[in-house]
């Protein structure tokens, strides 16, 4: 029997894996370039040489515009379960604030409605808007608990531990 870390991600664990790197990008404006350094400082430029390869590597999210057929290797998630991990210990200060209860509903409205709006812009522009997944995400309230979700699991993907903690719950996505 394979172990855990060998089996590939469930459907559900690649559209959640690729929607929590998407919410890294519409935190840090230079996301992308951010997961392209990343990979290179975690030793991941065979795997994933450029710009091109990283992409390659999010189209198996079948809610793309343009969807890769076949799966991830274990490798390969692995690769872009660190670098979310990595991204999420870089932007856990924003995460915390996002989530946080003690700031004034006036702040934390503000911080959410920044965040969605990128978010927003990021998922029109290369997911796929007749997909009910796509559509759920952008609804109001339904989104709403979704986007809360993806960015309570960033939280819990940073520090010690967050690439099993986050491996755990990609394989459980269900």
């Amino acid at each position: 029997m394979a172990s855990p870390s060998a089996s590939p991600l469930p459907r559900r664990g690649i559209e959640r894996l690729d929607l929590m790197l998407l919410c890294a990008e519409a935190l840090d404006l230079n996301g992308a370039e951010a997961m392209l350094w990343l990979s290179d400082e975690l030793g991941y430029s065979e795997l994933l040489p450029g710009r091109v390869e990283l992409w390659k590597r999010r189209c198996h999210n079948p809610l793309r515009r343009h969807v890769r057929r076949g799966s991830l290797s274990s490798a390969e998630s692995d690769a872009l379960i660190r670098i979310l991990c990595n991204q999420a210990d870089r932007l856990y200060p924003l995460l915390r604030a996002l989530l946080s209860a003690q700031e004034p509903a006036a702040v934390s409205q503000q911080r959410w409605a920044l965040f969605e709006d990128r978010l927003h812009e990021l998922i029109r522009e290369r997911l796929n808007p007749r997909r009910g997944g796509v559509q759920r995400l952008l609804d109001g309230e339904q989104g709403a608990a979704q986007r809360r979700q993806l960015i309570r699991a960033m939280a819990l993907a940073a520090g010690a531990g967050g690439f099993e903690r986050l491996k755990a719950s990609l394989m459980d996505a269900a």
